[in-house]
């Protein structure tokens, strides 16, 4: 049987770098996305178990630069079966004390990042998966997307675009055997998280779920590998919540 290919975007940390690890573990061959930290992704790419692997540059604000990843993955690996889009940015920008200029950059560079940058990328993985007759795409969302982002609006409301991109590219692309999906995640134990789960507001926020904890990397990249799994077809256009009963949707 032949490996899958599996491109995971913001690969380097934190959740990217556990789904590469996950399905690297699981067989597959990865391509390592990052934007700018090339040492981390080095140390991701050389600890994947098996082989096969490749890490890869972009910064895919730049649609030309999503155009160009894709480019060099299907180059260099041949295809892709799954798509993970994962990379994102989080900035504070309340609307009660930031100035207008700040506002609207901070709106700029999160919609640009996370919610076009990941339109970009799937729409290329999604031709080549056409091509190829069939994938699969899973699209990393957020709690965000429904509770609200008051101290960081765009990054609520690009979540929430993801969410209604997933769906609208679910029934756009379910005939040509691409199935896509959302993972929307509360509080994760990253180590961007680190300081603030460590901080003031740590147990604040672990009390937000009945488990009084957040979530480990681990438990979506498992999530992630489920829905790239077989038997997982009639979850196209699902929205998985994995928050630990933070937040709950009606």
């Amino acid at each position: 049987m032949k490996r899958r290919v599996v491109l995971v975007t913001g690969a380097s940390r934190g959740i990217g770098k556990a789904i590469a690890t996950m399905f690297a573990a699981h067989g597959d061959r990865v391509a390592v996305h990052f934007h700018a930290d090339a040492v981390s992704a080095k140390v991701t790419l050389t600890a994947l178990a098996g082989s096969g692997h490749e890490k890869f540059q972009a910064d895919i604000s730049r649609p030309e630069e999503a155009q160009r990843l894709v480019s060099e993955v299907l180059g260099a690996m041949d295809r892709i079966d799954v798509l993970v889009n994962n990379a994102g940015i989080f900035e504070l920008h309340e609307i009660a004390s930031v100035g207008f200029d700040t506002w609207v950059q901070a709106w700029k560079r999160t919609l640009d990042t996370n919610l076009l940058g990941a339109a970009h990328v799937a729409y290329g993985a999604a031709r080549a998966m056409i091509r190829q007759g069939g994938g699969k795409i899973i699209n990393i969302t957020s709690r965000g997307a429904f509770r609200g982002e008051p101290d960081a609006p765009a990054y609520g409301a690009s979540k929430a675009g993801m969410n209604a991109m997933s769906q609208s590219l679910a029934k756009a692309l379910a005939p040509h055997k691409i199935m896509v999906y959302a993972i929307a995640p509360g509080w994760v134990a990253t180590d961007m998280a680190a300081d603030v789960l460590a901080g003031e507001e740590g147990d604040e926020i672990r009390n937000q779920s009945p488990l009084a904890r957040v979530a480990e990397p681990d438990e979506i990249a498992r999530t992630a590998l489920f829905l790239a799994s077989e038997g997982t077809d009639y979850l196209t256009g699902c929205v998985i919540d994995v928050n630990g009963a933070s937040y709950l949707r009606t």
